[in-house]
């Protein structure tokens, strides 16, 4: 049997350890909350933070392989997991790359994947370079953490210089700007690598976010021919120069001249990849674990038109599901809760699919399922 270590007890971890206990894997996960979404499936479960050295080096000790379902880990920690002999995907390397947003655009911009304009700042001063050189209004952003728009400012003028810098940290965390990119649609699209060399690219993925927090994702996106090949080969691309093993997900800016931009990556399963579950015929997360494995991957064709949409908590307090049975009124809805125990403002609480003939059918349904489901 195999024994798979996961970085993470999240919903994207659950998510993998759902797909994946069909073929009877055995998983020990690492999360320092006690009753975190994994827990409940997971075969072990070691109560640690993500950057206790130890617990990490215990955890690989019992398995086969390790992988992690968000980026913001000790990267020292997977090293040492490597330098052990227990197989880390994505690799620590991978990681390195990518953690820090000015390196990975760096190696994104030396292997002439297209990025928008971008610098490296660590002064108010740089900034008001930055600004002469590209203009207002243009993107702050921490090279490190940050997710769901936290660690980003958007300075519309030069008199916001100040308050953005000091926001971010005022100098004490890596800073870089970005100029501002007037995209006529935000995409992602997910591409997976096996360990045994064979590369698989999900369908192109159109999202909607709110608050700078995904809230729905379409697919297939509403894009030209020439739009989505542009993506597919940057997926190709961009999977190999990171030798990204398992699972990665491309953020694009999608221009209204038809330039296509890499936003950011993410080297893991995705939220705006929830729809895979039901929308194709292998989801992310089984690949992601087929690829760790290195097992042949599986189709990640669309079967229909598919939308997710993200429940998102709107106070706090604890975690009351209602509505679930008048959601499920529609036959074609699916309902994922993640099993959080508390209920935060801006909070990922779970998701619901509605798969359709059409986009417009299937947005509707999801819509109106979402309508009828609240935490109390």
């Amino acid at each position: 049997m195999k024994k798979i270590g996961i970085v993470g007890g999240g919903q994207l971890g659950k998510m993998m350890i759902l797909d994946a206990k069909k073929l009877d894997y055995y998983f020990v996960i690492l999360d320092p909350t006690e009753h975190c979404p994994a827990h409940s499936i997971a075969d072990e479960h070691i109560v640690a933070g993500f950057e206790d050295q130890e617990a990490m080096l215990q955890m690989a000790k019992k398995v086969d392989v390790v992988t992690y379902e968000f980026e913001h880990i000790s990267v020292k920690a997977l090293q040492a997991i490597e330098g052990m002999g227990t197989p880390v995907y994505p690799s620590s390397e991978t990681l390195l790359h990518i953690q820090n947003k000015y390196h990975q655009k760096q190696w994104l911009h030396q292997h002439e994947i297209p990025v928008p304009d971008f610098m490296g700042v660590n002064t108010k001063e740089e900034i008001k370079e930055a600004g002469d050189k590209f203009g207002y209004p243009l993107i702050l952003k921490a090279c490190t953490g940050g997710y769901d728009g936290k660690g980003n400012a958007v300075i519309q003028t030069e008199q916001e210089i100040e308050g953005a810098y000091e926001a971010l940290g005022g100098g004490r965390l890596p800073l870089m700007v970005e100029e501002f990119v007037p995209f006529l649609k935000e995409v992602s699209i997910l591409v997976c690598q096996s360990l045994n060399g064979q590369v698989e690219v999900f369908p192109v993925a159109e999202n909607i976010h709110k608050n700078s927090i995904l809230d729905e994702t379409m697919v297939p996106a509403q894009i030209t021919d020439e739009v989505r090949a542009k993506a597919f080969a940057i997926a190709r691309k961009t999977s190999k120069v990171f030798h990204a093993i398992g699972m990665l997900c491309i953020e694009l800016f999608v221009t209204k001249e038809g330039e296509v931009l890499v936003n950011e990556l993410a080297p893991r399963p995705h939220n705006s990849g929830h729809y895979t579950i039901e929308g194709c015929y292998t989801s992310q997360y089984e690949n992601h674990i087929r690829a760790i494995l290195g097992l042949p991957l599986g189709n990640t064709e669309l079967i229909r038109p598919t939308v997710m949409k993200n429940i998102i908590g709107d106070h706090d307090g604890k975690a009351n599901l209602c509505g679930l049975k008048e959601a499920y009124e529609n036959k074609n809805v699916q309902v994922h809760i993640y099993g959080k125990e508390e209920v935060k403002k801006g909070r990922k609480m779970g998701h619901i699919t509605a798969t359709a003939d059409t986009i417009e059918e299937a947005v509707r349904q999801v819509r109106d399922a979402h309508k009828k489901l609240y935490f109390s």
